[in-house]
């Protein structure tokens, strides 16, 4: 990756960005279809990141750090869309049936459901710090960083309410019986 693009586009010439997305373009693309498990709107999302990249050029500290960054946003974006994808019950049935055994479906919509009430119980029952941390990662999608920013704390505070949160959810919910669906929710 040319260092020079990147110091290109703190400086907002749009030959930078254009060399970026030559760069990444490709490497974004294989990436988003290993996530999505299907082309279908990544060329979308792709566009969407390359806006973000430009619409935040001014926020990008280093030149070394540019290729996390790129890809954290990338993930994040997938990560958004795999979650309106699964509020559609064909899309999310097709998924199932593509990414996971048969013998570990979720058989109907109720199961579904069921995981995610109770899911939504053992959030609304953290502290509210922890809370809001969570919604703003798993909900909204936004990264460590971001939500730091939001929040005016710091990244480390960050992950350790998110640890603390997977805790809290794993526990109860293998108290429940529900453990094995935990993976599934949460990541998907």
């Amino acid at each position: 990756m040319n260092h020079k693009a990147v110091e290109g586009l703190q400086k907002g010439d749009i030959s930078a960005l254009e060399n970026l997305f030559d760069y990444y373009y490709p490497r974004l693309y294989s990436f988003s279809k290993t996530f999505l498990k299907c082309e279908d709107g990544i060329d979308d999302i792709l566009q969407e990141v390359f806006l973000k990249i430009w619409q935040n050029r001014k926020d990008i500290k280093s030149t070394q750090t540019f290729n996390s960054y790129i890809f954290t946003i990338t993930k994040n974006l997938l990560l958004n869309e795999l979650r309106s994808r699964l509020n559609n019950e064909k899309i999310r049935n097709e998924m199932l049936k593509n990414a996971v055994p048969e013998e570990y479906l979720l058989t109907d919509k109720v199961e579904f459901n069921e995981l995610k009430e109770k899911v939504d119980e053992i959030v609304n029952q953290l502290p509210p710090r922890q809370q809001k941390v969570y919604q703003l990662s798993r909900a909204e999608g936004l990264s460590y960083k971001e939500i730091a920013e939001k929040l005016n704390i710091s990244t480390k505070t960050v992950e350790y309410h998110i640890g603390q949160s997977l805790r809290c959810l794993k526990e109860k919910l293998k108290e429940l019986g529900l453990f094995s669906l935990l993976y599934f929710y949460l990541f998907l």
